[in-house]
């Protein structure tokens, strides 16, 4: 037992977190957590559902108290209480009690940096409107809470398409507002590749929500009728009674910069493998600190609970002599929108190209999330990323209604272990009839990558396909009636089964593009083509892909 001071600033999973698990491997610490909200210890991911009315009891979302924190783990926690400044010579946090004014000086031998991350909010024109809200805190819940249900708006503009985005356009509705979601990016859910965003987007407009693409907002404004306006770089104008700000956080780092702190090139606090600031006494863990991404390698600022929990452990391993490690981030995160899950974790194909990676190759899946036979199956879409030269998994994107955060799971964990696709080949999964398949779509990703890194086939990326339909030859396997579905233009259709009969009809002259519902048929026509000496490839996630891609054709 050490007896050494440990403070500890900004609480909720990061310092909250970090201070319970001092005290567990250290009685004789004296531990001070300081926080400048009224709550220490709130479940932030709930926030959404509590303005949405799904979580109605304010109550539920408060983890810990000071006086729990008291009298389970013998933890000083006071709140209303800013970090102002640090003195590294001296090793003094000053501190200023919030409720009264009082300043004080506070002395450490460690100190944790969890401040957080603040919701961005641009110097825009009107910014300070009423009925313009953000999203960080219980108040901030309770005060659109209040505003939902004193003013009863029916109708809402969310600028922000992201996961916050998303969960504040489902509550919103949920509440009965009329939602309009306005987005810069030409996508929601930016951080995913855009043929994976697509399956949200179509969930958001079949249930009413007004999607505003690549749109920049400029500005607000008051409204004739008395609400706000919205003003966008295009020159559109949307008019609603409240507006959630939902376009992305800004670590807070003033109390770093002023002491000193080395910063990265992201903006947040550079940390070490050990959490370890450049100062030796000070670690700093959360949404304030830069981390490595644990697949290519960049730093990368990731506000997301999990690795806060984990960063959290490290830190305070570290301060107790403990030897430790943070293995980096992968971003394994998870958004349900209007009963859609869309999930992802490790690289995504855009963040693969940012770092200069080029040697990956994807696979998209379409695979119940159980058995066809037993009722009630839903489609997972699911994306695989992998590296082309021996197999290893770098990536997934998935969404789906059921199933679909099980599989992603699995794979956050395969890349963990640095597993490879073979080992996704080989996974023993759970079956049975009503939960799963004695193939899961774990298990088929991974045997339609292995087919790709063994060279039993080869597949053409959605991206290729309208620069390769002028010149190569498209024959859709699917059985006729199948098509009215709807079919690639130009695609010849030979079903699978009168394929081999019809060989004849087939260039020997140009490259045939195969394509089925989701693949499958399409990789058995091109091993039976591959064998009659036919140049062949594989449209990549078959017309399912195909059709979240390119909605209105290839022209």
């Amino acid at each position: 037992m050490s007896g050494k001071r440990v403070v500890i600033v900004g609480g909720v999973a990061g310092g909250a977190t970090c201070a319970a698990r001092v005290r567990r491997l250290d009685e004789a610490a004296e531990i001070l957590v300081l926080d400048r909200g009224p709550y220490v210890s709130f479940a932030n991911c709930g926030l959404p559902y509590y303005v949405g009315d799904v979580i109605r009891d304010e109550n539920k979302l408060l983890l810990a108290t000071p006086e729990l924190f008291r009298s389970r783990f013998n933890i000083e926690v006071r709140t209303m209480h800013e970090a102002t400044a640090m003195d590294r010579a001296r090793q003094i946090v000053k501190v200023k009690n919030l409720a009264t004014g009082v300043e004080n000086e506070e002395p450490y031998d460690a100190l944790v940096l969890a401040p957080g991350a603040a919701p961005i909010r641009p110097a825009w024109p009107g910014i300070d409107l009423p009925g313009i809200f953000t999203l960080r805190t219980v108040p901030d819940s309770a005060e659109m809470r209040r505003w939902i249900e004193t003013r009863k708006p029916k109708s809402a503009v969310v600028v922000g398409g992201g996961f916050i985005g998303l969960e504040m356009a489902e509550n919103l509705q949920h509440r009965g507002l009329a939602v309009t979601l306005v987005e810069m990016a030409q996508q929601v859910m930016p951080p995913l590749d855009v043929e994976m965003a697509e399956y949200a987007q179509q969930r958001l407009e079949s249930h009413g929500v007004d999607l505003e693409l690549g749109q920049g907002v400029v500005g607000f404004e008051r409204g004739a009728s008395g609400g706000l306006l919205v003003r966008t770089q295009s020159g559109a104008a949307f008019e609603t009674e409240m507006v959630v700000l939902a376009i992305g956080v800004r670590p807070e780092t003033q109390l770093a910069r002023e002491a000193g702190l080395a910063l990265g090139e992201r903006g947040g606090i550079r940390v070490d493998e050990q959490m370890q600031t450049s100062d030796a006494r000070i670690w700093a863990v959360g949404d304030a600190v830069e981390v490595r991404n644990f697949v290519t390698g960049a730093w990368e600022l990731v506000p997301l609970a999990g690795p806060a929990n984990r960063q959290a452990r490290i830190a305070a391993d570290a301060i107790c002599g403990r030897a430790t490690k943070f293995r980096g981030v992968q971003g394994t995160a998870v958004c349900g929108v209007l009963g859609l899950t869309v999930a992802m974790t490790g690289a995504t194909e855009k963040a693969l190209r940012r770092a200069g990676i080029a040697d990956f190759e994807c696979v998209y899946l379409h695979n119940g999330h159980h058995v066809g036979y037993y009722p009630g199956a839903k489609a997972i879409h699911l994306k695989l990323l992998f590296r082309k030269s021996d197999g290893l998994v770098l990536g997934a994107q998935a969404a789906g209604e059921e199933g679909v955060e099980r599989r992603i799971d699995v794979i956050a964990q395969a890349i963990q272990m640095r597993a490879t696709v073979f080992d996704l080949e080989e996974s023993e999964l759970c079956y049975a009839p009503q939960y799963g398949g004695a193939k899961d779509p774990v298990n088929f990703a991974g045997m339609v990558a292995a087919n790709i890194v063994r060279g039993d086939v080869q597949m053409m990326p959605w991206s290729e396909l309208r620069s390769a339909a002028a010149s190569a030859f498209l024959v859709d396997v699917r059985d006729p009636q199948e098509l009215r579905g709807g079919a690639i233009e130009g695609a010849v259709n030979i079903p699978l089964g009168e394929l081999r009969t019809r060989l004849g009809e087939l260039p020997r002259d140009r490259e045939i593009v195969l394509s089925c519902q989701i693949g499958q048929r399409s990789y058995y026509a091109y091993r039976l083509l591959k064998h009659h000496g036919f140049n062949a490839q594989v449209l990549s996630g078959g017309f399912n892909t195909y059709r979240a891609i390119y909605p209105d054709g290839l022209e």
